[in-house]
């Protein structure tokens, strides 16, 4: 029997993993390429050998999704497998007509096929939609386990854009090793929130290995906490899976892949962001979680924001940096800087368009809909000097950074400037703690 020839069109992340979990050692497939969108500078590229095992001895190519007709032909390719997130339903549907017009098959792995089995209880949080709260929630999560006394080890959704041989495994435990790792801006925002806090957190490429370290990490553990990211379901199995969702973004719930996936995993879904959302969005989010997942506790939460310095903006032109994905592939129009230097008496918010430089130019251009708000792009030293360029270029009073990183620890600032930190907090019954002492009971912990 001949091999079915496939390739995996991600976004280093899910594709990664569901090559490592499926296909690395199945007879029934080679995997011949992956194609890569979202994130700048991750094609070109090859998985290395050393993770794409004896199968493979020289690794796999990375090319472009926009070469995805080509590669078909060329590399008479049988199927197409389907594994990044965040998507619509119409992008997920559009991709499959091309796959299918170049006479190939499309697919979509699901997580019996890809989720992994641990000896210790988890936790997983994920979202229906990046920016929805997922990482205060886990955050949240985290400080109510650490209370109660439980050794918590946090995992941390793929976001592997660099040497992927090196970043097969990463443990983050001290401010220090985001720099030996070499973070991109989105990896220090994930990551940085858990050190500052006193918890390990790791990630990387390989999430068997990951998890093995894991679960013997020298300062213990009792419970993993999967940190989702991108609305993708859990790459481990659950004992009990928390989703988030977004009422800024009503809807959505039901219309992204794989955001519905996990909404309908849930075991708990928090409706977040009840402080700022407009009624009529939160009565459609509550109505669609009743459809498509009656028996899930519904916890309602505010994301409650503090700004470091108010006094600085009061009456000001603001220029606001706002977390990258949430406003780039995310889509929101607003994040917490924006309703913090409201909430705060700013005059208004400067466009930061034209005194943008390089590539924080190309990223206004490739996602044109992101208008006034300036995101937290550093996928390398290029494009972090050019984020530095373009807020120190942009005429303004003060700078509002919305990014949950300290930003001036990694780029020079010149001026005036105030942070934005943003928590979860329960407003209905059961909350969190409730719902974890339960959880605790069950496991014996």
């Amino acid at each position: 029997m001949s091999k079915r020839n496939v390739i995996i069109i991600g976004a280093a992340g899910r594709d990664f993993h569901n090559f490592n979990t499926y296909y690395r050692d199945n007879q029934a497939y080679q995997v011949v390429a992956f194609t890569a969108a979202q994130i700048p500078n991750i094609e070109d590229r090859r998985y290395p050998a050393s993770l794409a095992g004896k199968v493979y001895p020289e690794g796999i190519p990375i090319f472009s999704e926009n070469d995805l007709p080509n590669l078909i032909q060329e590399l008479a390719v049988d199927e197409c497998t389907f594994a990044y997130s965040d998507i619509n339903y119409q992008h997920v549907l559009s991709v499959g007509a091309l796959v299918q017009a170049a006479r190939a098959t499309f697919t979509m792995l699901g997580p019996k096929d890809t989720m992994i089995k641990g000896s210790k209880p988890v936790i997983s949080v994920g979202a229906v939609r990046t920016g929805s709260g997922k990482s205060q929630t886990s955050r949240r999560i985290i400080e109510i386990l650490m209370e109660k006394g439980t050794k918590v080890v946090a995992i941390r959704h793929p976001m592997p854009y660099g040497d992927l041989g090196a970043q097969r495994v990463q443990r983050f435990a001290e401010i220090e090793d985001l720099a030996k790792h070499n973070c991109t801006i989105e990896e220090m925002e994930e990551y940085e929130p858990h050190i500052v806090r006193g918890n390990v957190i790791y990630a990387g490429v390989d999430y068997q290995a990951i998890l093995d370290e894991a679960e013997n990490d020298p300062r213990g553990c009792d419970i993993i906490v999967w940190d989702g990211g991108n609305n993708d379901f859990p790459f481990y199995v659950p004992d009990l899976h928390v989703t988030v969702v977004d009422p800024h973004r009503p809807g959505h719930e039901l219309s992204y892949y794989p955001g519905e996936i996990t909404l309908r995993l849930a075991d708990v879904v928090v409706v977040n962001k009840m402080d700022s959302a407009d009624p009529t969005g939160v009565a459609t989010v509550l109505e669609n979680i009743a459809t498509v997942n009656p028996e899930a506790i519904v916890i309602k939460a505010d994301s409650v924001l503090e700004m470091e310095d108010p006094t600085l903006v009061k009456g000001k032109m603001v220029l606001v940096v706002e977390d990258g994905p949430t406003l780039t592939h995310g889509g929101m129009k607003i994040g917490a800087g924006v309703v913090a230097a409201q909430r705060c008496g700013a005059q208004g918010f400067v466009d930061p368009r034209p005194f943008a430089v390089g590539t924080l130019a190309e990223v206004f251009e490739t996602y044109p809909e992101v208008g006034t708000l300036l995101p937290a792009m550093g996928y390398g030293e290029q494009q972090l000097k050019d984020l530095e360029t373009t807020i120190n270029n942009t005429e303004c009073d003060v700078v509002v950074i919305g990014t949950p990183i300290d930003l001036n620890r990694i780029i020079d600032i010149k001026q005036p400037n105030t942070r934005v930190f943003y928590n979860l907090k329960e407003i209905s019954h059961p909350d969190l703690s409730e719902v974890i002492d339960t959880f605790l009971a069950k496991h014996n912990l």
